[in-house]
């Protein structure tokens, strides 16, 4: 038998702790969904075609047999076009290569889509979301404070990201390989000189990102030289990404041909397309919006941990 005293048992109390503050938590997550009306939804952990995406790494299983997904997007977008209304999943996906305080192989990752929204409303439900779970787990609401993506470039008298050349960029990013491209430079600027000065207590959700970046967003339609897509972060964490979703299966594919093109020029492996996500999108998508949340992290700012392994089982 083990004293209170014992190393042992004191982890064991704190890891019960932990995991019965994260079972609230997800339960907070659930409800708040619930309530609004979206049904919870079960996709395949394994996929035929990983990514294309040249900033996610999918991780191949053996013997050819498919990968492990790293989001349930393309599967919640074919039950879109097929007239399942609002919905949602909750589970794990997976990442090669990402590993450290804020990444693991295996993540949880909370996954929404809603018919007939704008990208706007959808954010805020974000934020909505969010402060429920603080107030779930007895934590006080945060302040809420909407960035425009290129502004924040020019507040730290950095050059304009819409307009400057590629030699303006590098110029401030000198510390950078020589094989990095422009999105990889105003990716490393945005990490670490714009993110890192976020405030601590407050959710900051950042919106207007660059064409380049719209992955699967569409693009504005009163300025195209932006993308229908916002993040959302809490302090300095990244939580949340979202999307008006790109419905065009032309554009979609002309983007997926488009990374694949990019891992040649990077020396990657290209990435097979997911075919049944493009038919899905021939079909049909529907008007939507859609937004992925990380679980872990979001423990981690309710939970006060700096480290996601502080708020994981295992």
């Amino acid at each position: 038998m083990t004293s209170d005293l014992d190393p042992k048992s004191t982890r064991t109390t704190a890891r019960a702790r932990r995991l019965s503050d994260r079972a609230r938590l997800i339960r907070a997550l659930r409800d708040f969904l619930d309530q609004r009306g979206l049904i919870e939804v079960q996709t395949p952990l394994i996929t035929a075609c990983g990514v294309t995406d040249i900033h996610i790494e999918s991780l191949a299983l053996a013997n050819g047999l498919g990968f492990l997904r790293t989001s349930p997007e393309y599967a919640h977008k074919r039950l879109l076009s097929e007239g399942v209304g609002d919905l949602y999943e909750l589970g794990p996906v997976f990442r090669a290569e990402e590993s450290g305080r804020m990444h693991r192989i295996e993540f949880t990752l909370l996954e929404w889509y809603r018919r007939d929204l704008d990208w706007q409303t959808l954010a805020q439900e974000t934020l909505d979301l969010c402060q429920h779970a603080f107030e779930a787990l007895g934590q006080d609401r945060r302040d809420e404070q909407w960035r425009d993506w290129s502004e924040c470039y020019l507040e730290l008298d950095l050059p304009d990201p819409l307009i400057a050349s590629d030699d303006d960029i590098r110029r401030v990013t000198t510390d950078l390989p020589q094989d990095c491209d422009r999105d990889m430079r105003l990716d490393w600027l945005f990490s670490t000189q714009i993110q890192s000065l976020f405030p601590d207590r407050s959710l900051t959700l950042v919106h207007g990102y660059p064409a380049s970046q719209a992955a699967l967003a569409k693009l504005n339609d009163g300025d195209p030289r932006k993308a229908q897509r916002f993040e959302l972060f809490a302090g300095q964490i990244e939580l949340a990404n979202g999307y008006q979703e790109l419905t065009d299966w032309r554009e979609q594919r002309r983007r997926f041909d488009r990374d694949n093109q990019n891992r040649r020029r990077l020396e990657r492996p290209e990435m097979p397309i997911d075919q049944a996500f493009i038919d899905a999108l021939k079909i049909g998508l529907p008007e939507c919006a859609g937004v992925a949340l990380g679980v872990d992290r979001l423990a981690m700012v309710t939970f006060g941990q700096t480290d996601i392994a502080q708020v994981r089982s295992f």
